[in-house]
């Protein structure tokens, strides 16, 4: 248990620039509060002492904030950031490395009684007010931009943006605190990928009314009659 939180305070100090030594992170940060009395109640829900873990995540989440069932199943250096509204579901699965901004839910959308929470891999970055929904993998290294709503699965090392979340292209998360992409996206990264697209028809519409132009110039030039057009075609 010792070691587990040590990795925790050390995936604080290497992910987030605010961090200013191992006492801050310890006595400041609620995610790693969470995290940490986390592990002791899915140890005792293990152990079937479900109530007494359900009582310790209620108070978890007065002390904190964010609401983690018992049941969930969370990795080795796992970084809650803010933490403020994150909700994580009972049968959720969480690998190692994985960061969770603020507003974060892994849901579920199903009223049965087995699988219906996400099961997110390895060095995945989830952005704030993401909501990822369903039984499906994240894939190892992917992406969830902030207020995504993730209805399918991702695959790995791609990024996801928009409601519902759509692929905006792959890009593996490289190691190391410069290449880490806080929120979940890249500087220079649309918001939206329809928006990106209307963006390129837009583009490719202006491209084609100035050949239009160009020609009924040419025409004009060499005498040709030039066909009507309507205004605003």
């Amino acid at each position: 248990m010792f070691k587990a939180l040590m990795e925790d305070v050390q995936a604080v100090l290497e992910r987030d620039p605010a961090a200013r030594s191992r006492l801050e992170v310890l006595l400041c940060y609620p995610g790693v509060h969470a995290v940490m009395l986390h592990r002791v109640a899915h140890a005792l829900w293990r152990r079937n002492f479900r109530l007494l873990a359900r009582l310790l995540s209620t108070f978890t989440r007065f002390l904190t904030g964010i609401e983690i069932h018992p049941g969930a199943k969370i990795g080795r250096r796992c970084f809650i950031d803010h933490g403020m509204g994150v909700v994580i579901g009972e049968t959720a699965e969480i690998g190692d490395d994985v960061t969770i901004y603020q507003g974060v839910t892994l849901g579920g959308v199903s009223l049965d009684r087995r699988k219906r929470h996400p099961t997110i891999e390895d060095g995945v970055v989830i952005g704030a007010g993401a909501a990822v929904l369903g039984p499906f993998r994240v894939g190892k290294g992917a992406r969830i931009g902030s207020n995504a709503v993730v209805l399918k699965e991702v695959p790995p090392g791609v990024t996801v943006v928009g409601i519902p979340a759509k692929p905006v292209g792959p890009q593996p998360v490289e190691a190391g605190r410069e290449a880490f992409p806080a929120y979940g996206t890249w500087p220079g990264v649309a918001a939206d990928p329809v928006s990106r697209a209307l963006e390129r028809v837009c583009l490719q519409l202006e491209e084609l009314q100035a050949r239009l132009e160009r020609l009924e110039q040419q025409m004009a030039e060499r005498g040709e009659p030039v066909p009507l057009r309507r205004v605003g075609s």
